[in-house]
């Protein structure tokens, strides 16, 4: 079985977070995304992969095949990725990757007393459950 292209790694346990996991499945029928919590197993194990800090839930990851983009460059690569209206925020990569993440460092520090967070990480659906690694 080959290695899905696109696997969004996010934190489990931020409400923020799965809510953005929530947001790409119901603009992705195809399933072109796989997700996985930077917690699980498989989260860890591609952290492992390319080097990235274990403990630092703070960033959004998105793996494509051998590379990787974080934070807002991730998100960014999502829109994309999705086609339709949502690729038209694309253009935002021709800013300063540095601007482009203090904004979202801002949100990323205060994510959890805005919009809360779980004792454990989301349990998918059965009929989701194909899409999360574990």
């Amino acid at each position: 079985m080959t290695e899905p292209r696109n696997i969004l790694l996010f934190d489990g346990v931020c409400n923020l977070c799965n809510h953005v996991v929530q947001f790409v499945i119901k603009r992705d029928p195809e399933g072109k995304f796989k997700f996985a919590a930077l917690q699980s197993e498989a989260g860890q194990a591609l952290l492992k992969k390319f080097n990235l800090p274990k403990e630092d839930f703070d960033s959004f990851v998105l793996v494509q095949g051998e590379t990787f983009h974080l934070r807002s460059t991730a998100g960014l690569h999502v829109l994309k990725e999705l086609g339709g209206k949502w690729k038209f925020f694309y253009f935002l990569i021709l800013f300063p990757s540095p601007l482009r993440d203090f904004a979202y460092s801002l949100v990323a520090k205060s994510r959890y007393r805005i919009f809360g967070r779980t004792d454990s990480c989301m349990i998918p659906t059965p009929e989701l459950k194909s899409r999360f690694l574990n």
